[in-house]
C-alpha cells in the first residue's frame, strides 16, 4: 500500500497549463471513475482549484501509479502529455502526507492563511464520495487533514490578520466601529477591488450596502448579487451623508471626493465618524479629506503597509504551524501502520487455526466415535490452544508495528507465507 500526489500548482506551472488541465465538478466525478481501476488505482479524489489540479490516490502498484495519473491528465489528444509534464510533481508516502496537511492548512497557498483552500479540499472529498473512490485509507487520510487544518487555524494566529486589500479594507471598518452592524457602506467604483470588498463588507454584517458607479449597469448587477442598492453616481455627495464606509475604486484620474464634499457631509451627518478608504490608482479621495476631524482615510499605501507587516506576521506564524504539521504526519503515519497491521494478524490467525484443523481432520479417526457434545469440546479446546500459542506471537507483531519495524513484520509474512 502506497499513497501518492502527482499535480500541479502556481508555483510549478503558469496559468495556460492550469486551466487546461482542470476539472469540472461533472468531468471531475467522471473521471475518478475512470481512474480508480481497483488494481492499479484502488482509492483516489482530485483537487481542482484556479491554482492547483492535485490527484491523490492509494495504490497497491507504485511503479505503474506515476504513468497511469499522467495518462489520465493528459485524457486526450486535446492535451498532450508533453504539454503538461514537465510541470509535474510527484510526492509519495511520507511527502504525499505532509503535502496535503500543508495545503490543506493553507500553508502551500499563494496567499498563506488564505481559508478558501480548506473548503475546496472539503469538497473535493465529497466528490469523490459521491463516486464511490475515497475508501478506507484516503477516509482516514483527509479526515486527519482536516484535524490538521483545525489545529493550525486555532493554535496559530496564521489567519488572524489580513492580507488582501480589500479584505484589509473592511478589517480596518471594523477596528474604527467595533462592529459593522448597523452601517451603511457605499462602493464607489464597481470594479473587481470594490466587488470584493463589497462582498467582505456583506460578511461582516453591514446593514446596507450602495454602490455608485458611472456606468449604471456594473452597479445595478453587483447591487441584485448582494443585495444591495444601486445609486446615481452624479448624486454621490447626497449619498455620502449617509455612509458611514466609504470604499472608493475607480479608475478615474482626479479626486472624486473632495475636502468639500466630505465636510458638507460630515455637517449633515451632525459630526458622527466616516471611514474613507482609497484603493484606486491615482488616489481619488482628496488627501485633505483625512485632516477632518471624525474623518478616517486610509489610501492604498496605507493599506499595504499593514499588509507587509500582516504577511510578515503570517510568515511567522506558518513556522509554528509547519512543526504542527510534522507531528501529526507522526501520528497520522502511526494511525496507518496500526490500520496496515490488521490484516497481517488477521491472515495469521487464520492460518494456524487452518493448520490445527487440518491436522485434527488427519488425525480425526485415532479419536473413535464421539458424541456431538465431545466433538464440540474437541473443536473449543483446539481453538483454545491455537489462540494461546499465537498470542505472544500476535502481541509481538503489534510492538513491531508500533516501533515501526516493517522488517521484522515483513519476515513474520514471509515465514508464513501469508498473502493478504
Amino acid at each position: 500500500m502506497s499513497i501518492v500526489l502527482v499535480g500541479v500548482n502556481h508555483k510549478s506551472a503558469p496559468i495556460e497549463v492550469r486551466e487546461r488541465l482542470a476539472f469540472t465538478d461533472e468531468a471531475c466525478s467522471t473521471g475518478l471513475r475512470t481512474l480508480v481501476d481497483g488494481e492499479i488505482v484502488r482509492e483516489g479524489l482530485i483537487v481542482s482549484t484556479c491554482n492547483r489540479v492535485e490527484v491523490l490516490v492509494e495504490t497497491g502498484r507504485l511503479a505503474d501509479t506515476t504513468d497511469r495519473i499522467t495518462q489520465f491528465l493528459s485524457r486526450s489528444d486535446y492535451l498532450p502529455r508533453a504539454f503538461f509534464e514537465t510541470h509535474l510533481y510527484q510526492h509519495t508516502d511520507h511527502e504525499a502526507v505532509r503535502h496535503l496537511f500543508r495545503v490543506t492548512s493553507s500553508l502551500d497557498s499563494m496567499v498563506v492563511g488564505e481559508p478558501q483552500v480548506l473548503g475546496q479540499v472539503r469538497r473535493a472529498y465529497s466528490m469523490a464520495l459521491e463516486a464511490g473512490t475515497a475508501g478506507r485509507i484516503l477516509n482516514r487520510l483527509v479526515h486527519h487533514a482536516f484535524r490538521v487544518a483545525k489545529r493550525v487555524r486555532s493554535e496559530t494566529g496564521i489567519g488572524a490578520n489580513a492580507v488582501s486589500i480589500s479584505y484589509m479594507a473592511v478589517e480596518l471598518g471594523k477596528k474604527i466601529f467595533n462592529s459593522l452592524a448597523g452601517r451603511t457602506a457605499l462602493l464607489v467604483g464597481a470594479g473587481e477591488m470594490a466587488e470584493l470588498s463589497a462582498r467582505h463588507l456583506v460578511n461582516a454584517g453591514v446593514s446596507r450596502v450602495l454602490l455608485a458607479n458611472r456606468t449604471e449597469a456594473p452597479a445595478e448587477r453587483l447591487a441584485r448579487e448582494l443585495g444591495g442598492e444601486a445609486v446615481k453616481f452624479d448624486l454621490l455627495p447626497s449619498h455620502l451623508v449617509e455612509a458611514d464606509i466609504v470604499i472608493c475604486s475607480t479608475a478615474a484620474d482626479h479626486y472624486v471626493i473632495t475636502e468639500q464634499m466630505a465636510r458638507q457631509a460630515l455637517s449633515k451627518r451632525r459630526n458622527r465618524p466616516s471611514f474613507f478608504i482609497d484603493i484606486s490608482v491615482p488616489r481619488n479621495i482628496d488627501p485633505a479629506v483625512g485632516k477632518i476631524p471624525n474623518v478616517f482615510v486610509f489610501d492604498i499605501d496605507d493599506l499595504e503597509s499593514v499588509i507587509s507587516s500582516n504577511i510578515r506576521e503570517r510568515e511567522r506564524e506558518a513556522e509554528r504551524a509547519e512543526l504542527i504539521v510534522e507531528s501529526e504526519i507522526m501520528q497520522f503515519q502511526q494511525a496507518l501502520r496500526v490500520l496496515d497491521i490488521g490484516p497481517t494478524i488477521g491472515a495469521l490467525r487464520n492460518k494456524l487455526h487452518d493448520i490445527a484443523r487440518l491436522e485434527m481432520a488427519r488425525q480425526r479417526n485415532r479419536l473413535g466415535p464421539l458424541t456431538a457434545e465431545q466433538e464440540k469440546a474437541v473443536e473449543a479446546l483446539l481453538v483454545s490452544t491455537v489462540n494461546k500459542i499465537s498470542h505472544p506471537l500476535l502481541s509481538h507483531m503489534r510492538r513491531s508495528s508500533d516501533a515501526s519495524d516493517a522488517e521484522t513484520i515483513q519476515a513474520w509474512r514471509d515465514i508464513f507465507g501469508l498473502e493478504e
